[in-house]
């Protein structure tokens, strides 16, 4: 019915509409614009797996996740996920696949993300971004299940994009 931009921020955008529900009535529903991200599941040849350590100011701590990063304007998934794994880690990919999409905050934001997995990854110079601090490391599928199942990641692009490498790297699921 009516629709407003409440906040106009440089990455995020807060919308706020007046809607009409099943019964009529109306209510008001805000939520975050996002112009959607990647996440990059890279595995090297002998199956460890490449992480990083991130400090997230939102909730004041360093976080373990996969390397990810916004989509910019007319730019391809898969063009971000090449970009942000060589800014970040420095790596190429030799082979990428798509994996899945996943909507990661559905009550509040149109965020979506699209994970690849990377294999026959090389090793160059990262390219950080001037306010990007973070610390790149590798750790076997057996260490990031245990670390979930201890509370020590708990960022969900990573939890999820863990249990599909579970799958794919266990044969049970075709990425």
């Amino acid at each position: 019915m009516d629709s407003t931009l409440a906040y106009d921020g440089s990455f995020l955008k807060v919308q706020k509409d007046v809607v009409r529900l099943p019964n009529d009535s109306r209510a008001t529903r805000e939520y975050i614009r996002h112009p959607g991200a990647v996440v990059i599941l890279p595995v090297f040849d002998d199956g460890t797996i490449l992480l990083e350590r991130q400090f997230r100011y939102p909730l004041n701590r360093v976080f373990i996740e996969f390397p990810a990063g916004k989509i910019d304007p007319g730019e391809a998934s898969l063009d971000c996920a090449k970009r942000e794994l060589l800014e970040e880690t420095g790596y190429t990919a030799r082979d990428w696949q798509f994996v899945c999409t996943i909507h990661n905050a559905i009550a509040y934001s149109d965020e979506h993300l699209d994970l690849f997995l990377a294999r026959g990854l090389t090793a160059g110079e990262r390219k950080l971004d001037d306010e990007e601090f973070l610390d790149v490391f590798s750790a076997k599928q057996d260490e990031l299940m245990g670390w979930i199942r201890e509370g020590q990641i708990t960022d969900v692009k990573t939890i999820i994009g863990t249990f599909w490498l579970e799958k794919i790297l266990g044969g049970a699921w075709k990425a």
